[in-house]
């Protein structure tokens, strides 16, 4: 946000390295817990009995479980080669295609095992197993687990005194200097002004800073000038917009279910509209994570409000959907996907890591894992539809207390009705089946009228508005551990409890609840370290760039330590203090003067701390995804900052969406990114290009890669066209002179005025855009305005933009 880049450079976009090599480098997080949920337990229960350290007779030489043995394979060649799975003995073993290699020997995997097997290889292989791990029944030392940086209590830490003392504004810095002068660096300069605000503002909101706000910060010399800012994009309803998003991504928000046909769900964007405003009202984040674990049992004191916590729980009812069976539905991969997402999202640990066996890096054990496990199996998830059973249920109506038996008389009715309809249905597709040739034609005939009967049936408005959202299952139990994993495999009986390490706190034996609003207050408790550190460290990453701990979804030992901890620990008790209220750890993080630093870091700070880890400067940030299509939104005029509300889903008697077709789409809007129809299975085209979220697992930090294809998407796609040219006839229609267009250009697109040298060389570009435009038109304005139109494309691929 802070680079002025090559400014008279208009011809394309700079180039870095990104981060990660599918096929050699690090794994990234998404690969890592597709490996874990996925790959793991379907290695240890299928392969390991005959194929690992473990196994009594060694079969054909083949270990597969570390990576290193995986890909060296046994006596007939590697297992695996990363990236093809049609070269892969692994794969042709579980496709039964060679009748002397069949894996495993006592039946064929499922198509969705296969799959996964495939898609994994396809993806690299990427395995986190350096070697072989014994199952050895060690126990974990619950005790000396405690010991663990994240784990220990948090310590409201004494501020360090600083030498250079007139430096700090706040207790921010001082212990951010304090780890700089340690290290012998010094804190870079301040940030301009201009820079200030256009940082702020797009922090905040997602958007750039007007030149009517950015001329106003800079005529007002007040000691809180920056402060008033801050307050007035901390007011503003884009604000939720923005910083909602990032809570979307952490919860892998979908507007569809995530099965193979990935059925709409119509009423989930009132959980993501819920998100947005529960930011902009600054809900204290402890009741934030009440409301998405248990706000249906909450009540609220107006029917509103007690609407609103209901749909709350859509953070729950949004965990992936998983294949197309109906009697047998796996109902425990949407229990795990449950987990696996509140670990990470409330906690930073990978909880679903212990699903199969105690958790191998962190003090989780199998017990917790199903102890969890009950409390979502106690717990009514609603039916989106899959390709067998197309037809929602069990969605949550909206209704007030006072209204409940009359709502539950009729959706009794109404269901009575639907099922008639359907058993007429079945009974005439019977008859036809046995109808004599000369019957044939008056049974086809019937079987339409019953089958329009139910689809118009069906189109009937709803008689409630529900919501996407959980209830209590009409059984709340305790459950049995599923022996590695395989729910056809029952162990012991556990009590639906909290992790061990973090109290272990259980329900009564005798309980009737499914046990989300005890966990909501497990998470919460004082004497828990987490949560705190978990969600100020989120909040760091997105003014900063990167979290005090690198890894925001793990805080676990696979994760990475934090580079300031005592600040960690000063802003998780400052974040109690205030009532758990996120805007003002904003005030305090962006009023601090580390904040307002400028990106112009000392070469010296560059040679010895290159990653910026001890904050001597701001570091540079790459907008999103989001943030560059509002952007281009807000120059070519056309941004619409209506409320989005539903999408315009096919009407859901329509809905014959099967594995083999899917539903897909996309619906082209110009209001903000945050409201995009998100698919789990099909990425929006632009947001996969400018590395958005994948909706199908939690995204602690965007991916940033640099490819080929972002640069030609700028340079060609019709939708930057269409802003370039709206932003082009604004100027030509405002502005009499180039001079003042540019001025005018320059202020909206980089919030600072043109430099002599680009005032040079975009006025020899709109000369030579006239002269090359010549031969097609003679009119003056035409010219103006298409030269106009390929200067604001060229300025558009600059990094600065």
């Amino acid at each position: 946000l802070t680079s002025r880049g090559g400014a008279a450079n208009f011809s394309g976009i700079e180039l870095w390295k990104g981060h990660y090599d599918g096929l050699g480098g690090p794994i990234r997080d998404e690969d890592l817990a597709f490996f874990e949920k996925r790959i793991r337990p379907l290695l240890v229960n299928k392969c390991y009995e005959c194929h690992s350290a473990e196994s009594k007779e060694l079969q054909g030489s083949l270990l597969v479980d570390s990576r290193a043995t995986l890909r060296r394979g046994g006596t007939k060649g590697p297992a695996v080669v990363a990236g093809d799975p049609d070269h892969s003995l692994l794969i042709d073993a579980v496709r039964y295609k060679n009748d002397d290699m069949q894996m495993p020997p006592d039946g064929k995997l499922s198509d969705a095992e296969i799959a996964d097997l495939e898609h994994w290889v396809k993806i690299g292989a990427p395995d986190p197993r350096s070697t072989a791990t014994k199952h050895v029944g060690k126990q974990i030392d619950i005790a000396a687990a405690r010991e663990f940086w994240s784990l220990k209590a948090i310590l409201n830490p004494p501020i360090p005194v600083v030498k250079l003392a007139d430096w700090p504004r706040n207790d921010i810095d001082r212990f951010v200097l304090a780890k700089q002068e340690a290290q012998n660096l010094t804190p870079a300069i301040d940030a301009d002004k201009r820079v200030l605000i256009r940082r702020a503002t797009y922090d905040l909101i997602g958007l750039p800073p007007t030149p009517e706000e950015v001329n106003a910060f800079l005529a007002d010399e007040s000691a809180d000038a920056f402060s008033r800012v801050v307050e007035r994009l901390l007011a503003s309803p884009r604000y939720g917009e923005r910083w909602g998003r990032h809570w979307l991504d952490v919860v892998r928000y979908a507007d569809t279910a995530g099965d193979n046909s990935d059925y709409p769900i119509p009423q989930i964007h009132r959980y993501r509209d819920w998100v947005i405003d529960a930011f902009n009202r600054d809900e204290p984040y402890d009741e934030f994570v009440r409301d998405q674990l248990a706000g249906d049992l909450r009540g609220g004191r107006t029917d509103e409000e007690r609407t609103q916590r209901i749909i709350a729980t859509g953070y729950l009812a949004n965990a992936r959907r998983f294949g197309s069976r109906v009697d047998d539905y796996p109902q425990h991969l949407t229990i795990e996907d449950t987990i696996d997402n509140l670990g990470r999202s409330f906690l930073g640990l990978t909880i679903s890591c212990a699903r199969c066996h105690d958790h191998k890096f962190d003090p989780i054990t199998n017990r917790d894992y199903y102890g969890l496990y009950g409390i979502f199996h106690s717990t009514r998830y609603p039916w989106p539809g899959i390709e067998l059973d197309k037809r929602q249920r069990d969605f949550v109506p909206l209704v007030p207390p006072e209204k409940r038996v009359e709502m539950e008389q009729a959706l009794a009715a109404r269901s009575k009705e639907q099922s008639r309809l359907d058993d007429d249905v079945q009974k005439l597709k019977d008859a036809l089946k046995n109808a004599a040739d000369g019957e044939k034609k008056d049974a086809e005939q019937k079987l339409q009228d019953a089958e329009r009967l139910a689809k118009e049936y069906l189109a009937e408005p709803p008689l409630f508005d529900t919501a996407y959202a959980v209830a209590e299952a009409q059984t709340r139990e305790d459950v049995a551990i599923q022996l590695k994993g395989d729910p056809a495999r029952s162990g012991d009986v556990v009590p639906r409890h909290f992790l061990t390490v973090l109290g272990g706190s259980e329900l009564p034996p005798d309980s009737d609840v499914s046990g989300r609003e005890q966990l909501a207050e497990w998470i919460l408790a004082p004497d828990n370290p987490l949560s705190a550190r978990v969600m100020v460290n989120r909040i760091w990453q997105h003014h900063f760039g990167r979290g005090l701990v690198p890894t925001p979804n793990d805080f676990g030992k696979q994760g990475k330590p934090p580079t300031h901890p005592e600040l960690l620990d000063y802003l998780a008790t400052q974040f109690r203090s205030s009532g758990w209220s996120i805007k003002s750890m904003h005030r305090m993080i962006m009023l601090s003067r580390t904040y307002q630093q400028s990106s112009a870091r000392d070469p010296k700070a560059i040679l010895q701390d290159p990653a910026n880890e001890w904050l001597a400067g701001f570091s540079r940030c790459r907008l999103e995804a989001e943030a560059i299509r509002d952007t281009l939104l807000v120059l070519g005029g056309n941004l619409d900052l209506s409320p989005a509300g539903a999408h315009p889903f096919p009407p859901q008697q329509t809905w014959d969406f099967t594995q083999h077709k899917p539903f897909k789409a996309v619906y082209e809007s110009n209001q903000r990114s945050v409201y995009l129809m998100t698919q789990r299975i099909q990425r929006h085209p632009f947001l996969a290009i400018f590395d958005g979220a994948d909706p199908s697992t939690s995204t602690a930090a965007r991916m940033i890669s640099t490819t080929p294809l972002q640069a030609l998407y700028l340079l060609n796609d019709e939708f930057v066209h269409e802003q370039a040219a709206g932003m082009a006839r604004s100027l030509v229609a405002g502005f009499s002179d180039d001079e003042s267009r540019m001025e005018r250009a320059w202020l909206l697109m980089f919030g600072r005025p043109p430099e002599p040298d680009e005032r040079h060389a975009a006025t020899a570009f709109l000369a030579e855009a006239r002269r090359v435009l010549q031969s097609n038109s003679g009119e003056f304005d035409i010219l103006d305005q298409q030269s106009w139109q390929a200067l604001v494309r060229s300025l558009m691929r600059l990094n600065e933009f």
